[in-house]
């Protein structure tokens, strides 16, 4: 699928209503290490806040689970991550879903090939996950599925959209067939071009799934580019590059403003577009984001509320 081609308009300033709305219900990212250190996430994101749960290749299930538990007793709706090349067999996964289910009171996912190299054991991408009877019988509300704005080399070597694109036309038809709700949640990027560009080939090519925006919250430019590099996120990393260049914006955290402001510009002129919310990587931490959505229109928590 060649992406549609997208002109950008003589101003990327977006009302402060735009991009309010644009940031109505986003959700955010952590894992077990990062959440332990919130005392508690009540005072940090408004009611509802979906919260995914990163599995990174090593991190126990116990640890996992512990996490969604805890993040549920708060009051959060969680999601966490299936990644299917850690998952060894059937009987794991049936293990991991009962476990979440059991004890946490799971009720989404988010399936994904995982951020190894190889398969630990019989499943190499999540359709496979999507097709076995444990995922059936699981009777989950929500399922997400990845998505990549600006291609991913693990999956296609030569740099094309050819084999996400069959993915995700798989996962198409998948959703007609399933009574879970499904989205595509993103990698980050950090230029709204490409992003745009990739959203309305989806719909030009009959993949209506909404698009769930991976953004990276505010963080050291230094912090910004490594993350960059180790998931692949390749022509946005000019972004970075240019600022880069200019020593006195390396001590000050970069923050999502600029791609914000132009995606809910574009949203508010266009309200079919397929980005339906914004989904944060807190790469410079939770607080630094949360802090940072407030600030900018998002809901702010209950306990900030009752406070102001």
């Amino acid at each position: 699928m060649a992406l549609l081609p997208f002109r950008k308009a003589k101003s990327s300033k977006a009302s402060a209503s735009d991009l309010e709305a644009f940031l109505k219900g986003f959700s955010i990212e952590v894992m077990p290490r990062t959440a332990a250190k919130i005392e508690d996430f009540r005072s940090l994101l408004p009611d509802g806040t979906r919260i995914y749960i990163a599995h990174i290749d090593g991190t126990p299930i116990d640890e996992m689970v512990a996490t969604a538990k805890r993040l549920a007793a708060e009051g959060f709706p969680v999601m966490p991550h299936f990644p299917a090349r850690i998952i060894a067999d059937r009987a794991m996964l049936a293990d991991w879903i009962a476990r979440y289910q059991g004890e946490a009171g799971v009720t989404q996912a988010l399936l994904l090939a995982g951020g190894v190299d190889a398969p630990r054991g019989d499943f190499h991408c999540s359709m496979q996950l999507l097709e076995t009877e444990e995922f059936d019988k699981a009777g989950f509300t929500r399922l997400h599925v990845a998505g990549h704005p600006e291609g991913n080399r693990d999956i296609d070597p030569d740099g094309s959209l050819k084999n996400v694109m069959e993915a995700l036309r798989w996962k198409q038809e998948f959703s007609k067939r399933t009574d879970a709700d499904m989205a595509i949640a993103t990698q980050f990027a950090f230029e709204p071009e490409p992003v745009i560009a990739w959203a309305e080939g989806l719909r030009a090519a009959g993949i209506d799934l909404p698009i769930h925006i991976g953004i990276a919250g505010p963080a050291k430019l230094q912090t910004m580019i490594k993350f960059a590099v180790a998931c692949g996120v390749g022509p946005s990393l000019r972004v970075l590059q240019r600022r880069a260049r200019d020593v006195t914006k390396l001590v000050t955290p970069f923050e999502p403003t600029e791609i914000l402001a132009d995606l809910a510009r574009h949203k508010a002129a266009n309200p079919d577009f397929a980005i339906e919310q914004v989904h944060f990587f807190p790469l410079g931490g939770i607080k630094a984001t949360a802090d940072w959505t407030a600030e900018h229109g998002g809901a702010v928590p209950r306990a900030a509320a009752a406070t102001a």
